[in-house]
């Protein structure tokens, strides 16, 4: 039979690789992305974006404050010169407006714009990506298969000779979530083209444009040699947008590109010197050697990104007297629509920060989040295949083992537990580093399913079991133990079949002597009638006989699931069966066997016990070896029934002493020994008196006071003649008194013989 583990194991592979599988499907890709990321966005909370990046908005309160219309493509564009021109004047590294200029707007608006936009020499614009469905020709000249085309359409050629460059920002014009976008997005008419973001980022990243193609010329020196020598050149040029396709190339041809430009950065640790410009180079060779889409690591919320109202952009900031003022000295500067506001929002999309009141990020905030994931090069980053699928394989085998090795009010804490973790730690590295582990799969529908599927297969599984448990155990034991055992399989379904219990041994004396004195048909009769007073008290108790031999008895109290084991029954049919030993030496026939008793409570092994043709079940362990041990301590101490301190549960209703701790023959750990009395309600106050004047003797024993124990005992003896207990402690001190155990003694009295 499969053990415990080895079924969750089992459960776990397969729950593994169908979530795995079913994680990597269109569907269960979407599910990831909508609603994996949405969960880990929200617990990590808002963070600051990179200081590189400021958004200038075309709002409602400009338009008001300028007194212009509110849809901003209506602005004249000598306002966006003299923006332009301020924002250079201010330092500002890049300046991307997000606006189509596909027709002219007046001569003399236009040319303002151009000659601003031609001496700043940072100026990015937009185009427009436009979709049309194309027929292709087929046979002998008849229509084709038709096929949807982009095509860009670039500013007017004024403002794309005056702009340092012009490219697309596509974004989903359909109400979805947006949570990624394109590096670069291939048109009818060219082969892969940057968007809006990469020249963006590219044209910021000049500054390390040196370091970057020192390194280029180390790994691909021949490829190298096309590209221009100096920043200078590429923006005197306006080679940017070909400056990045053939770097793009460069790393299409070999797909190992970017770890052998990250190899050679390690390399070289002192180029460039600068962490925040090492920084860049980094992100660069990522850009260049990765994918053409990217996932979005949003920031916040609308405005999380610093905003300046446009009609505040215009003019310089006074220190100290404009609070909204922002710096744009050295960062990058993104131009376009942009509301707080719900009912002025035109240019919006739904994203994971969307607001309860509707508002969303503008295009220009996405285009500018995009742009800052590439600055602090922390995009959102998916596991790769491989780590994806074995990670899922071995969160499905962990939460299988768990719901298997435990019961469900165990595994089920426990696999929320585990989850808690994993969630955890799946946000701390999102938001540390971006990487995107799954969520919605391991933690909402493979932890689930191990649960549901552990149960049913447990339930099966139980089922079978208590068919063939009855079906055997009916053979070696009473109706009602079997019928109790299958209503509590649990305590007897682990794979070595141990269970809690109490043993309870017996032994006759004068046994021997009185089987030589009766023929042996007498001898069973009177047996018969023994045991049928011994096991009485077993069985009106809830206990059951095990084994007997001779004139010994083993009866078990066995726990079950969810009822511990009835020690208090055990102890009342101890008592019960020394008051029947004395009731049948009362008997007609004028003969009785004192009984000795011995009870010990611990882990039992019921198993089948023997070889070839014959075998028995009975418990056998430790626990039984100790408690005949117990009993056999009765003959040294001149007691009846002897209990350990794991049985002795309920002092307030049994009368008992305590004996002390002995080592008894052939074990290695001592036993905690008490004498059970009686019930307490029905002991004379001749018997507790002994017994409280034993204990102080004891209390005097373990302090090594032996004079002063030996005179106790004494006094006890006096309350009760012979009382066994007390004589054998008082010959213990006399010869404690005469060689001392010394400082180390433990109180352990050793027994040498059973």
């Amino acid at each position: 039979m499969m053990s415990r583990v080895t079924k969750g194991t089992l459960l776990g592979i397969a729950v593994g690789i169908l979530g795995s599988v079913a994680s990597l499907t269109p569907f269960g890709l979407r599910l990831e992305e909508s609603l994996g990321l949405e969960i880990l966005f929200r617990l990590r909370g808002h963070r600051a974006p990179p200081p590189e990046v400021v958004v200038v908005s075309i709002d409602k309160e400009s338009s008001d404050r300028l007194n212009l219309s509110d849809n901003g493509k209506r602005w004249p564009r000598s306002l966006h010169a003299a923006l332009t021109e301020t924002l250079a004047k201010r330092g500002a590294a890049v300046i991307v407006f997000d606006l189509f200029f596909e027709q002219s707007g007046g001569n003399g608006e236009d040319r303002a714009f151009a000659e601003a936009m031609r001496k700043a020499g940072n100026v990015l614009l937009g185009e427009h990506l436009q979709s049309e469905r194309l027929t292709m020709p087929g046979r002998r000249g008849r229509p084709g298969a038709e096929i949807e085309a982009t095509r860009r359409i670039p500013p007017i050629p004024l403002f794309g000779g005056a702009a340092a460059a012009s490219a697309p920002y596509p974004l989903p014009k359909v109400p979805v979530k947006v949570c990624s976008d394109w590096t670069f997005r291939t048109t009818a008419e060219e082969s892969p083209s940057p968007t809006l973001p990469v020249v963006a980022f590219q044209l910021f990243a000049l500054t390390v444009y040196p370091d970057f193609l020192r390194l280029l010329e180390e790994v691909y020196p021949d490829d190298a040699r096309v590209l221009p020598r100096t920043a200078e050149d590429i923006v005197r040029s306006k080679q940017i947008k070909e400056v990045i396709r053939d770097v793009r190339e460069i790393f299409s041809k070999d797909p190992s590109a970017g770890k052998r430009m990250l190899a050679a950065l390690d390399r070289s640790p002192t180029m460039p010197s600068d962490p925040g410009q090492r920084r860049i180079v980094r992100s660069l060779i990522h850009l260049y050697g990765g994918g053409i889409r990217k996932f979005l690591n949003f920031y916040g919320p609308t405005r999380t990104i610093p905003t300046i109202p446009y009609h505040h952009a215009l003019q310089p900031p006074v220190p100290g007297q404009d609070p909204s003022a922002v710096g744009v000295a050295g960062r990058a500067v993104f131009v376009g629509s942009s509301e707080s506001r719900q009912l002025a929002q035109k240019d919006g999309f739904y994203t994971v920060y969307t607001e309860e009141d509707g508002i969303d990020l503008s295009g220009v905030e996405v285009m500018a989040t995009s742009f800052a994931n590439l600055i602090e090069d922390m995009p959102v980053t998916p596991l790769p295949f491989g780590w994806h699928f074995s990670g899922m394989l071995l969160w499905g085998i962990a939460v299988g083992v768990l719901s298997f090795v435990f019961r469900p009010a165990i595994s089920i804490p426990a696999v929320a537990a585990l989850s808690l973790l994993y969630l955890g730690a799946a946000v701390q590295r999102f938001s540390s580093g971006g990487a995107w582990y799954p969520v919605v799969f391991p933690l909402l529908i493979q932890g689930p399913m191990v649960l549901v599927g552990s149960v049913a297969w447990n339930y099966v599984e139980v089922s079978r079991e208590r068919r063939n448990f009855r079906k055997a155990f009916t053979y070696y034991l009473p109706a009602g133990i079997v019928d109790e055992l299958v209503q509590n399989i649990d305590g007897l379904k682990t794979s070595d079949k141990l269970v809690n219990g109490i043993c309870l041994s017996t032994d006759a004396e004068q046994y021997t002597a009185l089987s030589e004195s009766m023929v042996p048909k007498e001898l069973a009769q009177f047996m018969n009638r023994y045991y049928e007073a011994v096991f009485d008290p077993v069985r009106r108790h809830g206990g059951m006989v095990s084994n007997v031999v001779g004139d010994s008895m083993l009866a078990l109290w066995l726990a079950t699931r969810g009822t511990p084991a009835p020690l208090n029954e055990a102890c009342l049919a101890a008592i019960e069966i020394e008051k029947a030993m004395r009731e049948f030496q009362k008997s007609p026939h004028g003969i009785g066997l004192p009984t000795r008793i011995g009870l010990h409570s611990g882990e039992i092994l019921l198993g089948n016990i023997g070889a070839a043709q014959h075998y028995e079940y009975r418990a056998v362990g430790d626990i039984v070896n100790t408690a005949t041990r117990i009993e056999g301590l009765n003959k040294y101490l001149g007691t009846r029934t002897l209990v350990s301190r794991e049985v002795l549960s309920m002092a307030d209703t049994f009368l008992a002493r305590d004996l002390g701790w002995f080592l008894l023959a052939g074990k290695t750990r001592p036993v905690h020994v008490y004498e059970l009395g009686g019930l307490l309600e029905e002991a004379s106050s001749r018997q507790k008196e002994c017994f409280a004047s034993f204990e102080e003797g004891m209390e005097l024993f373990r302090r090594q006071a032996w004079e002063k124990a030996t005179g106790k005992f004494h006094e006890t003896l006096g309350i009760r003649d012979g009382d066994g207990p007390s004589l054998f402690f008082q010959r213990l001190c006399a010869r404690y008194l005469l060689n001392p155990p010394g400082d180390a003694w433990d109180g352990v009295v050793h027994v040498e013989k059973k």
